[in-house]
């Protein structure tokens, strides 16, 4: 496996089973936005991570490193796994939650010990310093995910999730982005 590093093939595998063990609690940590605003049955970390990794792998953007875009949408929120899914409103600065997904990242990184668990890290990075192409787009497709799931919410529950559609108001620059919004908020 090319994940692997110099360890024991055995220490190697309980690195992976201990990396997969903490990344695991994504499936059942609710989204805390949804919660926050009494929305019935919440999509979980894991499935908005699913959700985004395909809006990337549609995503019609030649210019993109489009692997790259998937493979940063399934890691963005991973450190969640340890810190919780922290929003705006939650009581803690953007610097502080900032410094705590890092640390947890950081955490995942080395419980995996091996080459991905850096790659992980570094796409992670890139994610949160949203200088690259690739990490501005993801962050574009984040936010499309998140207005996607509100509108579903909006027609299935008796649920007003207006500020989750304004929160995004000009937010979209990428022309096949705003063609995929365009239909979900008219």
């Amino acid at each position: 496996l090319p994940l692997l590093s110099s360890t024991s093939l055995t220490e190697q595998m309980a690195e992976v089973v201990e990396f997969l063990r903490i990344v695991y609690r994504l499936k059942h940590v609710k989204r805390t936005g949804w919660v926050y605003n009494n929305v019935e049955a919440p999509e979980r970390i894991a499935g908005h991570m699913y959700g985004l990794s395909i809006l990337a792998f549609l995503i019609d953007a030649p210019e993109l490193d489009k692997n790259k875009c998937i493979k940063m949408a399934l890691v963005h929120d991973m450190a969640e796994s340890i810190v919780g899914d922290i929003t705006p409103h939650d009581p803690i600065s953007k610097e502080e939650k900032a410094l705590q997904e890092d640390n947890a990242f950081k955490k995942l990184r080395d419980t995996l010990a091996s080459p991905v668990g850096v790659e992980m890290y570094e796409l992670f990075r890139e994610y949160e310093d949203h200088e690259t192409a690739e990490s501005k787009m993801v962050h574009q497709l984040d936010k499309l995910d998140m207005v996607m799931q509100a509108r579903e919410y909006e027609r299935d529950q008796d649920v007003d999730l207006t500020q989750f559609f304004t929160s995004t108001d000009g937010y979209f620059t990428h022309p096949h982005v705003k063609s995929i919004h365009t239909p979900i908020t008219d």
